[in-house]
C-alpha cells in the first residue's frame, strides 16, 4: 500500500468527519441483519464499525449490552459492571445506550465521575484490584475503537479476569446480539437514560486517583523523579489526557503536554500513511506532531485514543519501532525486577520481532509465542506466571515490581513510563539500548505490508498450509518450519508463518478490515527483506487463487 502524498501533514476541513451527521445516524440508521457488514462481529478487539456504514448504531449497542447482561447472568457474575469510554464521537452515545440496558437488567454500573473519559488499562486495573478481595466479581465494558478513525466506534467486553474476553465468550455474545438484531430488539430491556441516571444503579467514582496512586507499584516513579527526566506527552486527544497532570503532581515529575486538545473530529491530527485520520501512536505519520518536539525533551511519549498502546520518541532518533521497544523493555525488566521469579515466562505474538527471542535466550527465559490478539496473554498475566506480554502493534503489559498482577489488558501508560524509568536508571535512552542489542545480535529488518482482500479470499486463509505453498526455500534459504498453529499453545493463527534460519514471514487476514497483512523480518539485509516480502506476496496470492 503506497504512502499517501499528504501523510504526516495536518488534517484539512475536507478530511474531517461530519460529527452531527455521525451522531444522528447512530440513532436513526437501522442495521440490515442480512448484510454481513452490518451484523455484530467481534474481532480481536471487540465489535467495531461506523454509524455512517450502518455497522455501529444504537441497535448494535443495545443488542450487545443485552447479550452481555445475559452472559453475566448465565456465568453467575453478580458484581458491578465498570464502563469506560474514550474520546471518539460515538463513545458517549454508546455509553448512554449501555447504561439504559444495564440498569433495566438491574445491573449496577460504575462510571468515572462526571462521565469522564476512562482508558482501557484503568478499567482492567480497577477490575483486577476489586476482584482480589471481593466476593461478588466485577467486569467491564470499554467503549472505544482504539486508534481507528473518528467516524468509527467500538465496544469490547472484559470479564472478571480483567482482560479481553476469550473467543468462546465473544462468540456467545456475538451470536446472542445478532439474534436480538434479527428480532428487532424485541426482548431487549431498556430504561430511559434520565431515569437510569437517577436510580441507585449508576455509581460515579474517581477512577483516576486510585490508578495514579498505584503506579509506583509497577514503575520506579521515584527514580524518574530523582533523575528529573523531562517528558513530553502527546495524548493524541485520547482518554488519558487528564491523567498526566495528576501523575506529574503525585510523583513530582517533569511532564509537559505538547497538545491538550480534545475534539471528536480529531482535526489536530496529522494524516496517517493512507491519508486517513488515525490515532496510531506507532505510526511516524500520525505522530508527526509529537516528533517536532523530540529535541525539546529527554523523552517524548504518545498513546492512542483508549491508551492501550504506546509510542516512544527518543531525541535525535525519532519514533522507535514498536518491536524495538518491546525487546528493550523485556531486556531491561528482566535485569531490574529482582522480585520476579526466574520461572516467569515472556509472551509475544508470532508476528513480533525475533529479536525478542534472542533477548529471552540471553536471559535463559522461556518465550511463549501466541497468535495475534492480547487475549492470549490474559491467563498468564492474571495468575502472574507471565512476566510480560507484548504485541508488535505497540500494545503490552507486565507484572508489578513485586511479581504480582498489575492488569490483564494492554497498558500504554506503564510502557510510556517504563521508557522514562529506563532512561532514569541507566542514563541511556531506549533507542541506545536497542542499538546495543543490535550490536550484540545483529540488525533486524522488519516490515508489514497490507493488501486489499475480498471476503471470498479471506475465507481461503484457513486452508493455507505447507502443502498449499509447495515451496522449500524462501529468499535463498531453506525453510525450517511452516506454522499454522502457534508454538506455545497450538492455537490456530488464522494464517501461516514461514521460517528460515535468518528470516521469516507471516500472513493473516485483518480482523477488522478487508485486508490481509504480511509481516516479515530478515537479519541479513534490507535487500533480503525485500526479497522475502516479494516471495511471500507471490506465494500467498497464488495460494488464495487455488
Amino acid at each position: 500500500m503506497s504512502i499517501h502524498p499528504r501523510a504526516g501533514t495536518l488534517a484539512t476541513q475536507a478530511d474531517l468527519t461530519n460529527i452531527p451527521k455521525l451522531i444522528s445516524l447512530y440513532y436513526r440508521c437501522k442495521p440490515n441483519i442480512n448484510d454481513v457488514s452490518q451484523r455484530v462481529t467481534f474481532g480481536t478487539s471487540g465489535h467495531r464499525g461506523s454509524a455512517l456504514k450502518g455497522s455501529f448504531n444504537e441497535a448494535h449497542i443495545l443488542a450487545i449490552a443485552q447479550a452481555v447482561a445475559d452472559y453475566r447472568q448465565q456465568a453467575g457474575i453478580k458484581g458491578r459492571l465498570y464502563v469506560g469510554i474514550d474520546t471518539h464521537a460515538l463513545s458517549q452515545p454508546a455509553s448512554m445506550s449501555v447504561i439504559e440496558v444495564m440498569t433495566a437488567n438491574h445491573i449496577e454500573v460504575v462510571i468515572h465521575q462526571a462521565e469522564e473519559f476512562t482508558p482501557t488499562p484503568v478499567i482492567s486495573h480497577a477490575i483486577i484490584t476489586h476482584n482480589l478481595s471481593a466476593e461478588e466479581q466485577v467486569d467491564g465494558l470499554i467503549i472505544t475503537p482504539s486508534h481507528n478513525p473518528p467516524q468509527d466506534g467500538g465496544i469490547k467486553y472484559n470479564p472478571p479476569h480483567g482482560g479481553p474476553a476469550e473467543g468462546e465468550i465473544t462468540a456467545w455474545i456475538e451470536a446472542r446480539a445478532n439474534d436480538y438484531l434479527a428480532s428487532q430488539l424485541e426482548q431487549v430491556k431498556r430504561l430511559n437514560y434520565t431515569v437510569a441516571m437517577n436510580t441507585r444503579l449508576v455509581t460515579e467514582v474517581d477512577l483516576i486517583g486510585p490508578y495514579v496512586k498505584d503506579l509506583d507499584k509497577v514503575i520506579d516513579m521515584k527514580a524518574i523523579s530523582q533523575a528529573k527526566v523531562r517528558i513530553g506527552v502527546d495524548p493524541l486527544g485520547g482518554a488519558g489526557i487528564h491523567y498526566w497532570g495528576q501523575i506529574a503532581s503525585h510523583y513530582n515529575l517533569d511532564i509537559q503536554l505538547v497538545n491538550d486538545t480534545v475534539d471528536p473530529s480529531f482535526r489536530f491530527m496529522p494524516l496517517d500513511k493512507d491519508g486517513k485520520i488515525r490515532m496510531d501512536c506507532s505510526s511516524p505519520y500520525a505522530m508527526a506532531g509529537l516528533l517536532k518536539h523530540q529535541d525539546e525533551f529527554d523523552l517524548c511519549v504518545g498513546n492512542d485514543a483508549d491508551y492501550d498502546r504506546h509510542g516512544i520518541v527518543c531525541p535525535g532518533s525519532g519514533l522507535m519501532n514498536p518491536n524495538h521497544f518491546l525487546a528493550v523493555a523485556i531486556d531491561y525488566l528482566l535485569c531490574h525486577r529482582p522480585d520476579w521469579g526466574s520461572d516467569l515466562v515472556v509472551g509475544k505474538t508470532l508476528v513480533s520481532s525475533a529479536m525478542i527471542d534472542k533477548v529471552c535466550a540471553k536471559h535463559q527465559r522461556i518465550m511463549k509465542e501466541v497468535p495475534v490478539g492480547f487475549k492470549w496473554f490474559v491467563e498468564g498475566l492474571a495468575d502472574a506466571s507471565l512476566a510480560f506480554g507484548g504485541e508488535e502493534s505497540a500494545g503490552a503489559a507486565f507484572l508489578r515490581r513485586d511479581g504480582s498482577t498489575w492488569c490483564t489488558d494492554k497498558d500504554g501508560f506503564i510502557l510510556a513510563l517504563l521508557a522514562a524509568e529506563i532512561l532514569a536508571v541507566t542514563g541511556q535512552t531506549p533507542q541506545a539500548h536497542y542499538d546495543a542489542l543490535e550490536a550484540k545480535f545483529g540488525k533486524s529488518y522488519y516490515q508489514r505490508l497490507d493488501s486489499r482482500l475480498s471476503l471470498k479470499k479471506k475465507a481461503k486463509f484457513a486452508t493455507i498450509n505447507a502443502e498449499s505453498l509447495q515451496v522449500s526455500t524462501l529468499a535463498g534459504e531453506a525453510i525450517t518450519a511452516v506454522l499454522t498453529k502457534a508454538p506455545s499453545n497450538q492455537a490456530a493463527i488464522g494464517g501461516i508463518k514461514v521460517i528460515t534460519d535468518n528470516a521469516w514471514f507471516a500472513a493473516r487476514p485483518s480482523g477488522t478490515e478487508a485486508l490481509f497483512k504480511i509481516y516479515a523480518e530478515s537479519f541479513i539485509s534490507e535487500a533480503h527483506l525485500a526479497q522475502v516480502l516479494d516471495e511471500a506476496t507471490a506465494l500467498i496470492n497464488h495460494a488464495l487463487k487455488g
